[in-house]
């Protein structure tokens, strides 16, 4: 069924044909290439006119997408009276950065939390659906007896939780797996038992590969300073700046979102550029550099060739590094030594009365160690107010990932009815679905893996040699909502400061 496309966005509306004799081109306007209108390519986008607003200085902008849409893997559809999202539904919020740009959009009496109801996840043991202990977020237990008495783990896994604040403190100079820190400090069972599912779903990664240093650094920093998870938790938890007392799994409270989805954001920022400065199915073939070797040109594989004096390359960076091969094999070969995984979205809609499960919390995390062929299963409509018509649900179904990659080059039907067969066996789902819509995001998700934040150096330092030129990825400082923000308004800075604004 592939991927629906974001409201907003009409492909004609903004297209022009761009070059040095565009309309309102003059000596002293400077011209920037956006390459990628996913979220970080429509922020830098964004932070650059708002900049030269503010400066006073000519800008023209041109943003190119390969699809006949923006948003990259965010899109909202409203279909048959449910809202669907095809890529990330929410966005945390003790990052700043998400919030404070919906605001500046006009969009901050639209922002709505998660429902304060039934605030915790779910886990699969051995079969059986059981909460996640009240109190453990990730992989920091700030409760002591709801884990005593969960019975996802056995005495002896509970036992090396207690004894955990007497785990000598790591080497904070390591660049340590998140699998190994967690084995270290809590043990293998609750690794596999809890924290691989839960983080899963955030990464889609393996746990025995992602770098917690690039990743979860917070972690880190507790051990060290505290010495313990336990007793790092357990300060936070007493000095009052835990918010999150009772939920379990992820810290729902701190997680918001929009009344019309996510894809209103991209509308907001889509509808913010002026007329024309976004070119939809335009797809590059290659970047070189400028005859006066300060700009930049575009090739695109149907257009005209693009001059520019700045260029943000805002896509995977594997794409990048296709479009660079040319004038810096060096970089290319940089950018593609990041990982990257693919992930399919099923979302599936129900009659409520025919889901057999009370679907009382957010979600179920599935760990690898169940052999199922689902990552997890979010209670969308359950997390989300007005996400479901009336006496009906919305269940996101998420397959693939770095673990079970094989399951993504599965067509669609298989993966339908791998979706529909979890959530039958799983919730106990009956009868035929009311909706079904699949979402593809292929080598969407980089993967942090150990040494990434050195490869990050290696490419930030020759990314320098050349001059207006920068990179705004989620692959290099963080991949949540937020992060993307905060690449595209810091790519926009970088390349203002050499534009000389």
């Amino acid at each position: 069924m592939g991927q629906a496309t974001t409201r907003p966005t009409d492909p004609d509306s903004n297209r022009e044909t761009i070059g040095e004799n565009a309309p309102g081109h003059t000596q002293t306007e400077k011209h920037v290439v956006i390459i990628g209108a996913g979220l970080s390519g429509l922020t830098a986008a964004y932070e650059l006119q708002e900049a030269a607003k503010k400066a006073g200085q000519p800008l023209r902008l041109t943003l190119l997408e390969s699809r006949s849409r923006i948003g990259g893997a965010i899109w909202t559809e409203k279909i048959d009276g449910f809202l669907c999202e095809g890529g990330a539904d929410s966005f945390i919020t003790n990052k700043p950065w998400g919030m404070q740009l919906c605001h500046r959009l006009g969009l901050g009496g639209e922002l709505i939390g998660t429902d304060q109801r039934n605030r915790r996840s779910f886990v699969l043991r051995k079969g059986q659906i059981l909460a996640v202990p009240e109190g453990f977020v990730l992989m920091a237990p700030s409760r002591i007896w709801p884990i005593l008495t969960s019975p996802i783990l056995s005495w002896k896994a509970k036992l090396r939780i207690v004894l955990e604040p007497f785990i000598p403190r790591g080497d904070a100079s390591l660049d340590e797996s998140l699998a190994s820190f967690v084995r270290r400090r809590l043990g293998n069972e609750t690794l596999e038992r809890l924290v691989q599912p839960l983080v899963g779903g955030i990464y889609t990664a393996d746990p025995n590969d992602l770098s917690l240093r690039a990743t979860m650094p917070q972690f880190i920093e507790m051990e060290q300073k505290h010495g313990s998870l336990l007793r790092g938790s357990l300060f936070k938890r007493r000095s009052g700046n835990d918010i999150e007392k009772s939920s379990s799994g992820a810290r729902y409270g701190l997680f918001a979102t929009l009344k019309a989805g996510m894809g209103r954001l991209i509308e907001a920022l889509g509808e913010s550029l002026p007329k024309g400065t976004i070119q939809l199915n335009s797809a590059v073939r290659r970047v070189q550099k400028g005859a006066d070797g300060q700009g930049w040109t575009i090739d695109l594989l149907n257009g005209p060739q693009i001059s520019a004096d700045g260029l943000v390359m805002a896509t995977e960076t594997h794409a990048s590094a296709r479009l660079m091969d040319e004038f810096d094999p060096e970089l290319a070969r940089l950018l593609r030594s990041i990982p990257y995984a693919s992930s399919a979205i099923a979302l599936v809609g129900f009659d409520r009365d025919k889901i057999k499960h009370p679907l009382n919390g957010f979600g179920l995390v599935i760990p690898t160690t169940e052999n199922r062929k689902t990552l997890a299963i979010s209670f969308t409509s359950v997390k989300l107010p007005d996400r479901a018509p009336e006496g009906k649900v919305l269940l996101r179904v998420f397959v693939g990932g770095a673990t079970q990659p094989e399951l993504f080059d599965l067509p669609d039907e298989e993966i339908e009815k791998i979706a529909l067969t979890e959530v039958r066996e799983l919730l106990g789902a009956e009868g035929p679905p009311c909706l079904y819509r699949l979402a593809r995001h292929a080598r969407a998700m980089p993967q942090y893996t150990i040494g990434h934040q050195d490869r990050v150096r290696q490419i930030s330092d020759r990314v320098a040699t050349h001059n207006r030129l920068v990179i705004a990825s989620n692959a290099i400082s963080g991949v949540g909502i937020p992060d993307c923000i905060r690449t595209g308004q810091l790519a926009a800075q970088r390349l203002l400061e050499q534009l000389e604004f």
